[in-house]
């Protein structure tokens, strides 16, 4: 009886709602959405309210299988995209690249300079790279939280032309507040950049061609979020604890 009346509660979360018909595994058992008339939608209505007033948790229930559906269906479209673009995602000739470069597993990081969570995991990411000499890290730059993060984003592609990519990615990191040009030739000079060749290399169109291909290669992961990860076959979001991300890298060598 309850299994019945949730799938009824189902149908009226998606007449009041805007809620899909399938959203739980007791609604799995139409292939398609029942047509109902306006009379048999007010009959639905009716019954399912003084069923939801004795049982709320119902709605909960119906919410939680529509978002865990989503997220199942969001994970299987990432993984297919990581399929079709491994190359631009793992194997990017422009893209920086720190840690082992033949490391066994490697790690790609979409992230944002203003980005206070980034800014929070890049000083333990730093050090999970001197603890495991086995990890290859690609920085994909994704400027996406204002204009001053796009400047920083072609100032470190610069910056990488000179061997300093590292280096500057770092004191970026560490950096509080906005940047503009003054503040990324006092940063570059401090890590030892020739400031004014970077501003110069700033202009090339090449920096931001491939800051454009890294926004599209998220939009085809359905990455829009900083910092995102890719490690192995997964895709997460989120400044992880690095035990999390440990985790992840075990599992990726297969132990």
């Amino acid at each position: 009886m309850r299994s019945f009346l949730t799938s009824i509660a189902v149908i009226f979360l998606s007449l009041t709602l805007g809620l899909p018909l399938t959203v739980t595994a007791a609604a799995q058992d139409a292939s398609t959405a029942p047509s109902l008339s306006p009379a048999q939608q007010d009959q639905v209505k009716s019954i399912v309210r003084q069923y939801l007033i004795e049982h709320p948790e119902v709605i909960r229930e119906a919410i939680e299988a529509l978002q865990a559906r989503e997220e199942q269906s969001k994970q299987q479209t990432q993984a297919d995209a990581l399929k079709a673009h491994a190359d631009a995602v793992f194997r990017d000739p422009g893209a920086p690249v720190a840690g082992n470069p033949i490391g066994d597993v490697t790690i790609v990081e979409f992230f944002d300079y203003r980005c206070p969570y980034c800014k929070r995991v890049a000083e333990p990411l730093r050090d999970l790279l001197k603890s495991d000499p086995g990890i290859r890290l690609v920085f994909k730059e994704f400027p996406i939280l204002s204009e001053d993060s796009a400047l920083a984003a072609q100032a470190a592609l610069a910056a990488n032309k000179q061997g300093k990519y590292l280096e500057f990615h770092q004191a970026l990191m560490a950096h509080k507040g906005a940047y503009d040009e003054a503040i990324l030739r006092q940063i570059a000079t401090g890590v030892g950049i020739d400031a004014d060749r970077m501003l110069a290399d700033m202009k090339d169109p090449i920096g931001r061609a491939s800051i454009a291909a890294n926004r599209d290669l998220a939009d085809a992961l359905q990455i829009n979020s900083t910092p995102t990860f890719v490690i192995g076959d997964e895709v997460i979001a989120g400044a992880i604890p690095i035990e999390d991300m440990v985790k992840l890298i075990k599992k990726a060598r297969g132990s």
